[in-house]
C-alpha cells in the first residue's frame, strides 16, 4: 500500500507541475490551444495514475475491485488550476466519479443531453473508445444550475472500462 501511495503522490506532483506551467498560459483570453493542451495532458496524467494502480492489481497486490475503488477515490479528489477536476463514466454510461457528486455517481447518464440536444455522454464514450478526443457541449459549473459552453478531452482507460475526462468552460 505504501508503494501505491508513493506512486499516487509522484503522479500528483507531476500533475501539479504540468498544471502550473499550462495554467499560466491559459490565463490569456482566447488561448484555447493552450487550454486544449492542458486538459489533454491532465487526462493523460490521470490515466497514467490509473495504470500504476492497475499494475498493482496485475501483480496481485490488490483485487480489481480495490484498484477501481482506489482509482475512483483518486479521480474524485484530484484537482488542478483554479477549477480543474476529473470525471469518469463506464463504457455503459454509468458515472463513476463527478467531482464528488454522490447524487450522480452510480447513475447511468447515457441519455443525458445538454440544452442543445447533445448526448454528451455518448460523445464522450465514442471519442474515448476511438483513442481519445475533444467534445463540445453545455454543462453547469460545480454548485451552479445555469449551463455554459464547455470543451472537454476524454480518454478510455480500458482495464477499468472507464472513460476519463476533464474540460474547461469557454
Amino acid at each position: 500500500m505504501k508503494r501505491v501511495l508513493m506512486t499516487v503522490l509522484a503522479g500528483l506532483l507531476s500533475a501539479v507541475v504540468l498544471s502550473v506551467c499550462a495554467f499560466a498560459q491559459t490565463e490569456r483570453p482566447g488561448n484555447s490551444a493552450a487550454q486544449d493542451l492542458l486538459i489533454k495532458s491532465q487526462v493523460e496524467t490521470a490515466v497514467s495514475m490509473l495504470q500504476a494502480i492497475h499494475a498493482k492489481h496485475r501483480r496481485g497486490e490488490m483485487t480489481l475491485e480495490k484498484a477501481k475503488e482506489l482509482g475512483a477515490g483518486l479521480l474524485r479528489e484530484l484537482r488542478y488550476g483554479a477549477d480543474g477536476y476529473f470525471w469518469a463514466d463506464t463504457t455503459k454510461g454509468v458515472n463513476v466519479v463527478l467531482y464528488g457528486r454522490k447524487d450522480v455517481e452510480g447513475r447511468n447518464r447515457l441519455e443525458d443531453k445538454d440544452i442543445r440536444g447533445t448526448y454528451y455522454i455518448k460523445e464522450f464514450l465514442a471519442k474515448g473508445k476511438a483513442g481519445g478526443g475533444y467534445v463540445e457541449y453545455w454543462f453547469s459549473k460545480e454548485g451552479q444550475t445555469k449551463t455554459q459552453p464547455k470543451r472537454s478531452y476524454v480518454l478510455l482507460f480500458e482495464p477499468f472500462g472507464w472513460v476519463v475526462g476533464s474540460g474547461y468552460y469557454r
